[in-house]
């Protein structure tokens, strides 16, 4: 199992510079991926562009959105966008693509809320053609980028069962993963498609960080109540043994990779994770 690390793109007053160095380092630590956390209505950064800096100053990382909002989008111009960076990084993307939970990122966008499955949908199909004809361009490198879903409706995971090459489960508990996992897999195999890479993730903060962690969960979850905070707060791994338990947990499970997404922007981070991962 691959060990993968965010960036720190939806953490509140991250200074800009951070994020090149970020890869830097995450690649010099031997992760296999940097990932991206993003939406609109937020203090957060957008993903593609982070991830085209962050392929400018590495050459082996691989880089996912994870995941990216879709249906606000427009899917010509995204698939466009995610084709550049394929050339770019010479074919290190993945396009982790999801529908989003708050209604306000559609809102601005002026995108139908209603409709955000259906939209996905047809997102995928218009992607898929982009990507395989010379109709926009550049031409997507050596292939395409790996197309990742994620999700945990029954509808997103029978989306991802026929459509994504890679599936990413949510900051769930092993057993949950576990049973998306199964769900996925059964609804590729229902379409008589190869089951997807299955990819899975959790968030955390190690050292003295506790002000930190709270602060940047109240920020980006509270607007799902007191519940859903203290629930995402008890989840994060603070301290080595919690991730390595983790990690096996994961690997026992069938997992091909673990993101690790940090709630603390400091570089530091990727040091302490990648001593505890060793």
């Amino acid at each position: 199992m691959k060990i993968a690390i965010g960036l720190p793109t939806a953490l509140p007053g991250t200074r800009p510079e951070i994020f090149t160095e970020w890869a830097r380092r995450a690649e010099a630590a031997g992760f296999s991926s940097v990932g991206t956390i993003g939406r609109t209505v937020y203090d957060s950064y957008e993903e593609l562009i982070v991830l085209a800096a962050a392929a400018a100053v590495t050459t082996r990382i691989g880089l996912a959105t994870t995941v990216l909002i879709a249906p606000p989008r427009e899917p010509v111009l995204l698939a466009k966008q995610a084709a550049t960076l394929q050339r770019l990084s010479a074919g290190r993307l993945t396009l982790g693509l999801g529908v989003g939970w708050r209604e306000d990122d559609f809102t601005i966008a002026g995108a139908d809320w209603s409709r955000r499955g259906r939209t996905m949908d047809e997102m995928l199909v218009r992607i898929r053609e982009i990507w395989s004809s010379s109709e926009v361009g550049p031409p997507v490198a050596s292939r395409p980028p790996e197309l990742m879903l994620g999700g945990a409706a029954p509808s997103a995971l029978e989306r991802a069962g026929r459509f994504a090459d890679a599936f990413i489960a949510g900051p769930f508990e092993t057993d949950t993963v576990v049973a998306t996992y199964r769900a996925v897999v059964q609804a590729a195999k229902a379409q008589g498609r190869k089951p997807p890479r299955l990819v899975t993730s959790r968030y955390f903060g190690l050292g003295d960080t506790s002000e930190t962690i709270d602060r940047n969960v109240r920020a980006y979850l509270s607007i799902g109540g007191e519940a859903l905070v203290r629930e995402a707060r008890r989840s994060i791994l603070t301290d080595v043994p919690a991730i390595r338990a983790v990690v096996e947990s994961h690997r026992a499970a069938g997992s091909d990779e673990l993101f690790l997404w940090t709630q603390v922007a400091d570089p530091s981070q990727i040091d302490l994770l990648a001593e505890a991962v060793a």
